[in-house]
């Protein structure tokens, strides 16, 4: 996408309408394959061009490739109100989405739909932040929903496969990250399946491999707790 190099307002400060800019070393040849054009203005849309003396003001000098330069590297991208809207909407879909993925109703271990979800986050009038990770938000949402519904992030089962030796050490170590033991069988190894809540298992995963120098291993045998019929996501 190709963008005019750049806007100064009123005031002299530089307010970049580059659309894909990075921050590094450029060439005016990378620049003719960013810009449509090297000129400097004050309002693009009424094509007015900025004067020299606001261009040194702003920018401590008057050489428009140079301008361009600083922009690029240090320029944030401005966007009309129907883009910035639309891209709120696709996050406010992404953090539902997300909630469902991690989430359950514990009274029925079936998860809940994006529409639903979606709904509940518009009762309780929850604003998308456009600077956050959606991942962050739906941590978020999944906390304020539990005031207004039944949810529960959705539980991890797993198979660990502990040699015998560290198994008892191991397993005091693990108990304060399982949620629920279903079961525990010594054979050649120590042989455990638990449930655990998903936001653990690196934890979990990190803990047992550096302990046995790679002798122990884990299975995710579900990621939800699913009702017969329901799709199970392996």
């Amino acid at each position: 996408m190709q963008e005019e190099c750049a806007q100064c307002d009123n005031e002299g400060g530089p307010l970049a309408s580059v659309a894909v800019a990075r921050p590094g070393s450029l060439s005016e040849k990378d620049l003719d394959e960013v810009l449509q054009t090297h000129t400097v203005f004050t309002n693009v849309s009424k094509g007015q061009v900025a004067k020299k003396d606001d261009c040194i003001a702003a920018f401590q000098t008057d050489d428009l490739t140079e301008i361009c330069k600083q922009i690029l590297v240090k320029g944030e991208l401005q966007v009309s109100d129907k883009e910035r809207h639309a891209q709120l909407e696709q996050m406010f879909r992404d953090i539902a989405t997300i909630v469902v993925e991690k989430c359950v109703n514990p009274e029925t271990k079936r998860p809940y739909t994006v529409n639903l979800i979606e709904r509940a986050m518009k009762d309780i009038h929850y604003s998308v932040k456009a600077n956050r990770s959606t991942k962050q938000q739906a941590l978020e949402v999944i906390r304020l929903l539990k005031d207004s519904m039944k949810i529960e992030r959705a539980q991890m089962r797993l198979r660990l496969r502990l040699p015998v030796k560290d198994g008892k050490r191991l397993k005091e170590k693990l108990k304060p990250l399982i949620k629920v033991m279903e079961s525990e069988e010594f054979a050649e190894d120590l042989d455990i399946v638990c449930l655990i809540d998903p936001g653990y298992f690196r934890e979990i995963d990190e803990l047992i491999r550096g302990e046995t120098k790679g002798k122990a291993s884990l299975e995710v045998l579900s990621l939800k707790e699913v009702e017969e019929g329901d799709e199970k996501l392996e």
